[in-house]
């Protein structure tokens, strides 16, 4: 009952005070009158410095409008621009990840892209430019409501000298099953008794929907039904997947839990302390910038992500998106200017490719480039995308994650069963779909 509560009263935080209001978009606005945007967006080095150039000369190009970029870590972004439109106080253009961003579509919160501001024709237009299905995400009732900043999927990264280091050959011993990860897994591990003093591979903990859900999906489970009825098809799908979570921690085979450091942020370190990580393209970005000399070692790869032995489904890691979106209660005028930003620093992609941290926009142009198919294992990337679909996105996506979350830690690290465990997921998750 109190989780039900607070469902209600977060959706009523981000109700706007004129729930019908439309924005300005066809209001006449004087485009040459001075206005600032606001844009709020998450820490990035490499991007950050590509964007401040790009803003620069977006400036000059428009003296009329002013930028002020603002950043914060990713988890702390979710939050303050929750917190910022619950008081009615949202910034005037921001991104976040899809499935923490639905919801100010669906609550009224976002105004629809104005396509001749963002450097379109018309909605037709910027469909043809984009990749298809992907502006589907953000498309409510025939209105486009963003603009992809980023797509991006997980891959496995793997560090070649710790294959060795065990006795294997990093080209062929490999895992292309989550069987044999978990085995490979045990032939990399260092305990100091039960402290993982480097680990073979862990989990990108708490990004359940990206990671977690894809596993249940290989197995012939699903998160929702069809019909977005049924909350958790398939138990013995999710059972198994559960209990290889349950295996994996401490309780079990004692691979890794989500009590360690982040496997992504220690692989760059090249400090013997982790073999393989979940990450996307714009890791290697990162691994330049912290390590180089690591980076051109040739002593990384990047492997597809593995599936079940008896897989029914050949799915990998879910990819998701960053979308620009714009204050619907922004003056009209702002919200113009700030679709006109949204546009044009999008269209450098192959800038934000090469400099701005390895960040992929779906576009038909890069994904056609050759700045794109010679980054190195860039193909494993499309190809897994090719297999994979977008994270679940409804308008309670972060809560349901949090659920899936509870489940697969309480299991992992509390010795709940993996049945009791789904019970209670399906329950919650249940509630959770019903209310919306």
């Amino acid at each position: 009952m109190k989780r039900s509560i607070a469902l209600v009263l977060m959706a009523t935080l981000l109700i706007p005070f004129s729930l019908f209001a439309q924005g300005g978009k066809e209001a006449v606005v004087d485009e040459n009158a001075p206005v600032t945007v606001q844009y709020w967006t998450h820490e990035d080095p490499a991007r950050t410095d590509l964007e401040n150039e790009l803003i620069a000369t977006f400036m000059a190009q428009n003296p009329n409008i002013t930028v002020v970029r603002t950043t914060q870590s990713s988890a702390k972004q979710i939050e303050l621009v929750q917190t910022a439109f619950a008081a009615n106080q949202g910034p005037d253009m921001f991104n976040l990840p899809i499935e923490n961003q639905y919801a100010y579509i669906t609550n009224y919160r976002v105004a629809p892209v104005d396509y001749q501001a963002a450097g379109y024709a018309n909605k037709q237009d910027l469909l043809d430019n984009y990749v298809e299905g992907v502006l589907d995400t953000v498309t409510v009732d025939g209105e486009v409501y963003g603009l992809p900043l980023e797509l991006t999927n997980w891959a496995i990264y793997v560090n070649k000298k710790i294959f060795r280091d065990a006795g294997l050959n990093p080209e062929t011993d490999y895992p292309k099953t989550w069987e044999e990860m978990a085995d490979v897994s045990e032939k990399l591990v260092i305990r100091d008794g039960d402290i993982l003093i480097r680990r073979g591979f862990d989990f990108r903990y708490p990004y359940y929907l990206t990671f977690f859900v894809p596993m249940v999906e290989q197995l012939g489970g699903e998160l929702i039904s069809s019909d977005g009825k049924q909350a958790i098809v398939n138990d013995d799908a999710w059972i198994k997947a559960l209990t290889y979570m349950q295996e994996w921690g401490p309780s079990g085979r004692n691979l890794g839990s989500p009590t360690y450091k982040n496997a992504r942020k220690l692989f760059n370190l090249d400090n013997n302390d982790i073999a393989m990580a979940h990450s996307g393209l714009y890791q290697e970005g990162r691994i330049e910038a912290d390590n180089p000399e690591f980076f051109e070692s040739g002593e990384w790869m990047v492997i597809p992500y593995p599936v079940f032995e008896d897989a029914v489904r050949d799915v990998a890691s879910c990819y998701y998106g960053h979308f620009f979106m714009v204050n619907i209660d922004s003056d009209p005028a702002v919200q113009k200017a700030a679709w006109k930003l949204a546009g044009f620093l999008l269209s450098h992609g192959e800038d934000y490719l090469t400099r701005g941290g390895n960040i992929i926009q779906p576009t038909k142009a890069l994904f056609a480039s050759d700045t794109l198919k010679n980054m190195p294992y860039s193909d494993v990337f499309i190809n897994d995308m090719g297999r994979a679909h977008m994270i679940y996105y409804g308008a309670n996506s972060a809560e349901i994650q949090t659920q899936i979350r509870y489940a697969v830690e309480s299991v992992m690290l509390s010795g709940v069963s993996p049945q009791k465990a789904l019970a209670t997921l399906r329950s919650a998750v249940q509630e959770i779909i019903d209310e919306q």
